[in-house]
């Protein structure tokens, strides 16, 4: 499991603002500023008032002194809303070969630059030199009960890993597009073409010409993560 590096902090959310910071209330009365690692819209994640926990760091590099990692609702889902632990997830879980549909693989290289200005999260060769490129998404929306959605706004940028890895399929390797739902109460993941058209038309486009999807769910609690259970693709 991927261990938080301090102890979580129980807080309330004030408000997210200018993408990447939260006012947060720590359970003691203090009001904070917490760094939120989450581009996307956090559609559903940032009302006020909602539960969070915030982890605080001694980091002289760091301007701010508490990171918000997680937010749990009354029915006790829990949701991690730092989009960058999906990446270190999975790459624990690729160092212990937790994915069957992988196959063998003695080589692990992350962030490796590949097709036009991009990089992939991972790229895994086995012995034979054949070469897997593997794409990571952190997927926090849900509009219906157990279902989770990704994108949750409009997205070029993965409008255009798609195509790199369409580009990797061409040139005769394996791509693969990997969607962790980073949040407890999800079973299924759709493609939210409804957000961004362009991006669900550029995923049919992807499968088509064989790029392969895997979607797993995240076990979260307040003292790390990991990956768990496998989820239906709608």
């Amino acid at each position: 499991m991927m261990q938080f590096q301090t102890k979580l902090l129980p807080a309330t959310l004030i408000k997210r603002y200018k993408r990447f910071l939260a006012d947060v209330t720590l359970d003691g009365g203090e009001i904070v500023t917490a760094h939120c690692a989450n581009p996307g819209s956090m559609m559903g994640l940032a009302d006020a008032g909602t539960r969070v926990w915030v982890e605080p760091n001694n980091d002289p590099k760091k301007k701010l002194k508490y990171a918000w990692r997680l937010s749990e609702y009354p029915d006790g889902t829990m949701v991690c809303v730092d989009t960058s632990a999906a990446n270190k997830i999975i790459a624990e879980a690729l160092e212990k070969r937790q994915f069957p549909e992988l196959g063998e693989y003695c080589v692990i290289r992350p962030e490796v630059r590949y097709a036009q200005n991009s990089r992939i999260d991972f790229l895994l060769e086995n012995t034979n030199f054949d070469k897997t490129y593997l794409e990571v998404k952190s997927v926090t929306l849900s509009r219906q009960t157990g279902l989770a959605e990704f994108p949750d706004s409009v997205t070029a940028r993965g409008a255009k890993h798609l195509g790199d890895l369409i580009e990797m399929v061409a040139n005769g390797h394996r791509a693969i597009m990997f969607y962790l739902v980073q949040r407890t109460d999800c079973d299924a993941l759709r493609i939210a073409d409804d957000i961004d058209a362009t991006y669900g038309e550029m995923f049919a486009a992807a499968r088509a010409q064989g790029v392969e999807v895997l979607c797993y769910r995240a076990e979260l609690t307040r003292n790390g993560q990991k990956v768990g259970k496998k989820v239906e693709l709608l």
